[in-house]
């Protein structure tokens, strides 16, 4: 029996072409996803997420919104493959009201909310009676009632959970008068209401140091982490676990804690 011939050539025509396609992959063209985000932390988050998901193979086009409405609707609608800006009581309601069918596929930060004033040094000097804006979206408005009764001031009827509305009160010595508006507006409201209740990121668009400045300030356990959201059926797409890691990413947790310093939490 003849022992079988190789073409020499071939082979090492066949070992270089092996040896070429990681660089071949390496040199495809990186997926693009557009990521909706709120103006303000979550918008320079995702700046230093960007060249994290770079390394990936992801190329972030970020849209930035003004309100909490908008990055939602953008995502259902298939305008954004991904936003990046709410906790998921805020999602959960989203989506029971409009049906949306998104889903958190990671935790990125916490930003306890807190209370303002440009009247009073301290929040034990408001007088009775006093005005006091409050988030009107039922999550983050919910989530303001909560922290007056966690320190003491209110008083909300029994199995309320973390959506309360201001009939929910049962107690109310200081008599405050709680004015909803909507979350992007509380911080203008300080220069006609004794205090206002102001997500971290508004505070921190509006000058306002979270950690120096806040009258009172929630705890930052529980349950209003933020975090990545998606559409039902993407969440098992390809992009969707580098992307979670890029954000998860030391560089980027450090990004915050030096950014921030206190006023965003990582959480993951």
């Amino acid at each position: 029996m003849t022992e079988p011939t190789f073409d020499r050539r071939s082979l090492i025509l066949s070992a270089s072409v092996l040896l070429a396609t990681p660089a071949l992959v390496r040199a495809q063209a990186p997926a693009r996803l557009r990521v909706g985000v709120t103006a303000g932390p979550h918008a320079q988050i995702l700046e230093a997420v960007k060249p994290v998901a770079a390394r990936r193979g992801l190329d972030l086009q970020v849209t930035e919104f003004s309100d909490y409405i908008l990055p939602n609707a953008a995502l259902a609608a298939g305008d954004l493959d991904v936003n990046s800006y709410q906790h998921k009581p805020f999602l959960d309601q989203q989506n029971a009201d409009r049906k949306y069918g998104l889903v958190g596929v990671g935790f990125t930060v916490n930003f306890p909310i807190g209370v303002y004033s440009k009247k009073h040094k301290a929040f034990a000097e408001l007088p009775a009676g006093a005005q006091i804006s409050i988030p009107n979206d039922p999550t983050n408005g919910g989530r303001a009632l909560l922290l007056f009764q966690d320190k003491g001031l209110i008083a909300l009827k029994d199995g309320v959970g973390y959506r309360p509305t201001v009939a929910d009160i049962v107690r109310n010595e200081k008599r405050f008068r709680f004015i909803e508006l909507e979350a992007a507006q509380t911080a203008r409201s300080l220069d006609d209401v004794a205090a206002a209740v102001i997500n971290t990121n508004y505070a921190l668009s509006a000058g306002l140091n979270p950690g120096r400045d806040a009258l009172l300030r929630e705890d930052p356990k529980g349950p209003y982490v933020n975090l990545i959201a998606v559409r039902e059926a993407d969440r098992d797409k390809p992009w969707v676990k580098p992307f979670v890691e890029s954000y998860q990413s030391a560089e980027v947790k450090a990004f915050v804690e030096q950014t921030f310093q206190g006023s965003v939490l990582a959480s993951w």
